[in-house]
C-alpha cells in the first residue's frame, strides 16, 4: 500500500468494523494468536473492543511485511492496515486484508499460554491475565453492571454521596475492621458508607453512594474479598416495602442490560443464558422462620436462631428459577440500627435477597433504620458500641429524624452471578484477599 493509500484509510474499532465493509481501514492492537498455510498467514488480533482475524496473502502485500510475521510473538503490539469484508465464516462475520503491518513492539514469551495453568500462577500474573478472553469477557460485564447501577438510581432521582474511606465508625461489627493510623488516632477502612448515607438522606430524601468497601475477614470462600464495591441506596420516609420494590427493580434491571449489551461476552464465556431470561418479577418472598422450618423438612439440622450460611442459602434457593427474599431475621443475629418488628420484638425489619444457582446472597443490609433516639441509644448499647463516635449519628434522631430505609448489593457477587463466574476474585480487576496484596 502506498503512503496516500494508507492515509486514506480511516481508524477503527473492531466493535464496529461492520460500519467498515469493504473499506480500507487502520486497527490498532495485540497479537492473539498466529497460523499459517505458506503462502496465507493468519494474524487473530485484538483492540480491546473484539478480536478479528486478519489475513495476509503473499502475493497481495510486500514481501518485507509478509516476513513480519516470523517477528511477531503473543502480544505483541502492532499497527494493521487493509481492506474490511464480509466473512460468513468469522465468529463476527468481518475479516481484514492486510496491505501493511508496522510493529510497536515484540513482546517478549507471554508467560501465559492455552495450556492450563494454576490459580495461584494466574493470580501471580493477573496483570497479564487481564487480556484473555474469558477475564475480558467478565470485566466487560462489570462494567455493563457498574453503567446499569448509576442509570437505576439516576433515572430514579436519587443523589449520588461519596462517602468516606476513612472513618472513625463501625457499621457492620468490630471484628471486620482494617485500622489505620489517622494522625495519632485510630481510623477504620470504611465497611459501608451507609450511616453517612443515612445522614444524606436527610438532606435529599432519596441518596446512593458506591465505591469501594473493606473487610478484615480471614475467608477464603469463593464469595469473600477484603476489598470490593458496594451500592448502597437509602430513602428518607421509605419502609421495607421499598427495600423490596428497588431490590427487585434494580436486579430486573441488571439482568436485562447484561443480556441486552453482553452476548458476546456471555457466550465467551458459555453462560447459560436461559437461566437469566427465566427471571421475572415477583421474586418470592419467604420469612426466616419459615425458612427454617422448610431447611429442616430438607434434611438440615439448622435451628431456630442460626444464620443462613452458604450450605443453607443455596438450598433455600434451589427450588427457585429467580432470586429470592429471606426476611425478617432474628435481632439477635441483625445489625444495631435495624428496626426490631412491631410484631414480634425477637425479629427486625430486615431482608437479605438471595441468588439462584449457589450464588447465595447478592443482596444484603436491607432494613428499616431505627428513628427513635433513644431505641437507638440502646441498641448501641447492647452492641457495646463505642458511643462518642456515634454522636454525631444520634444527631440524626435529634433533628428531624423520619423513617427510613436501604440496603448494599456488593457488586462483585452481582457480576460472579450474572457472568456465571465460579469465583469473586475474577470480578474485579485486582482481587485484594486474605492471602493476595499484589499484583
Amino acid at each position: 500500500m502506498t503512503t496516500n493509500e494508507t492515509s486514506a484509510a480511516k481508524d477503527a474499532s473492531i466493535s464496529n468494523i461492520q460500519a467498515f465493509n469493504e473499506q480500507d481501514v487502520i486497527i490498532k492492537g495485540w497479537l492473539h494468536n498466529k497460523r499459517s498455510s505458506g503462502n496465507i498467514h493468519f494474524l487473530l488480533v485484538r483492540d480491546g473492543s473484539g478480536t478479528i482475524q486478519c489475513i495476509v496473502e503473499k502475493k497481495k502485500v510486500p514481501e518485507n511485511v509478509f516476513k513480519i510475521f516470523d517477528e511477531l510473538t503473543q502480544e505483541s503490539s502492532l499497527i494493521v492496515t487493509g481492506k474490511v469484508r464480509k466473512e460468513p465464516r468469522s465468529p463476527i462475520g468481518y475479516e481484514i486484508s492486510v496491505s501493511n503491518i508496522e510493529i510497536v513492539h515484540i513482546a517478549q514469551p507471554f508467560p501465559i499460554t492455552p495450556k492450563e495453568h494454576g490459580t495461584a500462577f494466574l493470580m501471580d500474573n493477573r496483570h497479564l491475565w487481564l487480556r484473555s478472553s474469558k477475564q475480558r469477557a467478565i470485566l466487560k460485564i462489570r462494567h455493563t453492571i457498574v453503567m446499569a447501577i448509576y442509570d437505576y438510581f439516576n433515572s430514579r432521582e436519587f443523589v449520588l454521596i461519596n462517602t468516606p474511606i476513612l472513618t472513625a465508625n463501625a457499621v457492620e461489627g468490630t471484628t471486620s475492621l482494617f485500622e489505620v493510623d489517622f494522625f495519632g488516632e485510630k481510623a477504620y477502612l470504611s465497611q459501608s458508607g451507609q450511616l453517612y448515607v443515612e445522614a444524606a438522606c436527610m438532606a435529599f430524601k432519596n441518596v446512593y453512594t458506591f465505591g469501594p468497601t473493606f473487610r478484615a475477614e480471614k475467608s477464603k470462600t469463593r464469595k469473600h474479598l477484603n476489598e470490593f464495591w458496594m451500592v448502597e441506596p437509602e430513602m428518607a420516609f421509605g419502609t421495607l416495602d421499598d427495600v423490596f420494590t428497588h431490590e427487585e427493580g434494580l436486579i430486573m434491571h441488571l439482568v436485562n442490560e447484561v443480556l441486552s449489551k453482553n452476548q458476546d461476552d456471555l457466550a465467551v464465556l458459555e453462560r447459560n443464558t436461559d437461566v437469566l431470561k427465566k427471571i421475572q418479577p415477583p421474586f418470592p418472598r419467604i420469612a426466616y422462620s419459615d425458612a427454617i422450618v422448610t431447611l429442616q423438612k430438607k434434611g438440615s439440622p439448622i435451628k431456630w436462631g442460626d444464620d443462613l450460611g452458604a450450605d443453607e442459602e443455596t438450598l433455600l434457593a434451589q427450588d427457585y428459577d429467580t432470586p429470592l427474599f429471606v426476611h425478617r431475621y432474628p435481632k439477635a443475629m441483625t445489625s444495631f440500627y435495624m428496626v426490631p418488628d412491631p410484631e414480634d420484638d425477637r425479629l427486625t425489619m430486615n431482608v437479605d435477597l438471595l441468588g439462584p444457582e449457589g450464588y447465595g446472597e447478592i443482596i444484603g443490609g436491607g432494613s428499616e433504620r431505627i428513628s427513635s433516639l433513644e431505641l437507638l441509644e440502646q441498641r448501641i448499647e447492647e452492641h457495646k458500641l463505642p458511643r462518642h463516635v456515634f454522636e454525631w449519628y444520634l444527631d440524626l434522631r435529634r433533628y428531624g429524624s423520619v423513617p427510613h430505609c436501604g440496603f448494599g448489593m456488593g457488586l462483585e457477587r452481582a457480576v460472579a452471578w450474572l457472568s456465571g463466574a465460579s469465583h469473586v476474585r475474577e470480578t474485579i480487576p485486582f482481587p485484594r484477599m486474605y492471602y493476595r496484596l499484589t499484583p
